[in-house]
């Protein structure tokens, strides 16, 4: 699952670079559930064919994020505003909770997801 999720993450970061086919394999494959066979049928290719452009088009986002690191630095941005959502949440009292608790609505999309490699 954590390679299922972290595939997913290079996906959304770098999939645009990656080619039409490939997008498409990957696209299927992670979000559509789609086996390989079942991809080759709807792209009219070979279930070897979706298996070298799945393979590739993952080779491509692992060097992008090699070279980018922009999965990492995401993570270490996640890593960071959920502490600081922990420290809000300490600091509240009675008479700031209604801030508080805005301060941790603000925070919520950003702290909900990790990425681990």
């Amino acid at each position: 699952m954590e390679q299922f999720l972290y595939v997913s993450i290079l996906f959304d970061l770098y999939g645009a670079l990656l080619t039409d086919k490939q997008q498409e394999c990957l696209r299927m494959q992670l979000f559509e559930d789609f086996s390989m066979s079942e991809i080759g049928d709807a792209l009219g290719i070979s279930r070897q064919a979706v298996y070298d452009n799945i393979h590739r088009g993952e080779k491509a986002m692992e060097e992008y994020e090699r070279k980018l690191g922009l999965a990492a630095r995401y993570q270490r941005e996640r890593t960071r505003l959920q502490e600081v959502s922990k420290l809000v949440s300490s600091l509240e009292t009675a008479r700031n909770q209604e801030k508080v608790r805005r301060i941790q609505t603000l925070l919520a999309p950003w702290t909900k997801l990790e990425v681990n490699p």
